[in-house]
């Protein structure tokens, strides 16, 4: 069984990459986050997660993205929707059991990425 939650968050960021784009400029989105969890029902409370539980573990990490540079971010120098996917994980993995799924969006552009852990690309690499 899979559930999910989201939050979202304002940001700005720039890509150093991109001297020729206005990506390369300092400019903000709207991002939505969805966190998946995989796991059995607990007989017990009758939820693969409680979802009160799952928003505290998210609280900390939404706090240090909204609002704020990504650049200025430790790991996000390079804050493309990848990096901020991989970011997010790391961050979660020891406070989510179960983590099976990093999805970021920018809902201005309709944009995003699914992130399913660091063995993703080795996966799909042997394919």
């Amino acid at each position: 069984m899979r559930i999910y939650k989201d939050f979202r968050f304002e940001a700005a960021h720039f890509l150093p990459s991109e001297t020729r784009s206005v990506n390369g400029r300092l400019h903000g989105h709207s991002f939505r986050a969805r966190i998946t969890i995989e796991g059995r029902i607990d007989p017990r409370t009758g939820c693969v997660m409680h979802f009160d539980a799952l928003t505290a573990a998210m609280a900390e990490a939404r706090d240090a993205l909204d609002h704020r540079l990504l650049n200025e971010i430790d790991g996000l120098a390079t804050p493309t929707l990848e990096h901020i996917s991989i970011w997010l994980w790391n961050r979660l993995q020891n406070r989510v059991p179960g983590l099976a799924e990093i999805e970021i969006a920018r809902d201005s552009c309709q944009e995003g990425c699914v992130y399913r852990g660091p063995g993703t690309v080795a996966r799909q690499a042997a394919e």
